[in-house]
């Protein structure tokens, strides 16, 4: 079992991997994202094996759905199961609730299409399954992947509308249209 720490400002450490592991284009500020997770429906989590980070999570939440945002695992831990270890802590967490994450998709033409292979299969061999469906988020077309049921679009959107307050409405679509 993993330790599990609330990101603070000053976790440099979270910070590293959080730069590392995303563009610039698809990042939030880092004091941001340490702010909304003090509201009751946003985790940013840390995730330690004794005192060294593996990797953290930042999500959101409400009644049915978990979106998870942002996942990374430490460049130099990778392929040795703290991403696989650190799902089973989210399921845990939210045994109920349909978790979601945005990958980016399998586009063949990609430069980095083997890395996103290599992501997609990690999400199934974890329980995740396809949703057919795609979202564009901050510019950003994305693959919705789903686990802990069927994925609903109008419910997804919604999540969406009322987490933001009514500032984003992102367009999902099925990815055959």
């Amino acid at each position: 079992m993993m330790n599990v720490k609330k990101v603070k400002l000053g976790h440099s450490d979270v910070k590293r991997i959080y730069f590392e592991s995303f563009p610039k284009s698809e990042r939030m500020p880092f004091p941001l994202m340490v702010a909304m997770s003090k509201l009751w429906n946003t985790d940013f989590l840390g995730f330690y094996e004794k005192d060294t980070l593996c990797g953290f999570i930042y999500l959101a939440h409400n009644r049915k759905i978990v979106f998870v945002m942002f996942f990374a695992v430490d460049a130099a831990l990778r392929s040795k199961g703290f991403g696989s270890a650190i799902l089973k802590e989210i399921q845990k967490k939210y045994p109920t609730k349909k978790i979601i994450i945005s990958i980016e998709p399998c586009d063949e033409t990609a430069p980095d299409i083997e890395i996103r292979k290599k992501r997609k299969a990690f999400y199934l061999r974890n329980g995740y399954k396809e949703t057919g469906y795609m979202i564009k988020l901050a510019g950003v077309v994305q693959e919705i992947i789903i686990a802990n049921g069927e994925f609903n679009k109008s419910q997804f959107k919604r999540f969406f509308v009322l987490y933001s307050n009514g500032t984003m409405w992102p367009r999902i679509w099925k990815q055959s249209e």
